[in-house]
């Protein structure tokens, strides 16, 4: 696919969490980890990426510390929090409904 498609609401913020529920990793690192696990389908840009980031931080599902990459530059490290594990679970079920649904509809044609 040559374009990421577009998101549902909330979908991006989903994958973050997921990749974060692996441990913690800097932004670019989360981006890769996205576009590496969906075989090139999603390619996240800074420009959405730090923003959902940034709402992830203010409604308490991820914290940030500054420490070292793996390329051994200064970054700022996401980790998910019990209550970011809690929304991911909550996400996933409402996520897995939703596809099941548009299933059902596209199988009724």
């Amino acid at each position: 696919m040559n374009q990421t498609p577009d998101f549902l609401p909330g979908t991006l913020e989903m994958l973050i969490l997921n990749t974060l529920s692996r441990g913690p990793n800097h932004g670019w690192g989360i981006a890769q980890r996205i576009q590496q696990v969906s075989e090139d389908a999603f390619r996240i840009g800074e420009g959405s990426l730090y923003p959902a980031l940034q709402r992830l931080l203010l409604d308490g599902c991820v914290v940030a510390e500054w420490g070292t990459s793996e390329n051994n530059r200064r970054a700022r490290l996401y980790r998910i929090t019990p209550a970011g594990r809690k929304r991911l679970a909550e996400e996933k079920r409402r996520f897995e409904f939703l596809i099941g649904r548009i299933a059902r509809v596209m199988e009724s044609a």
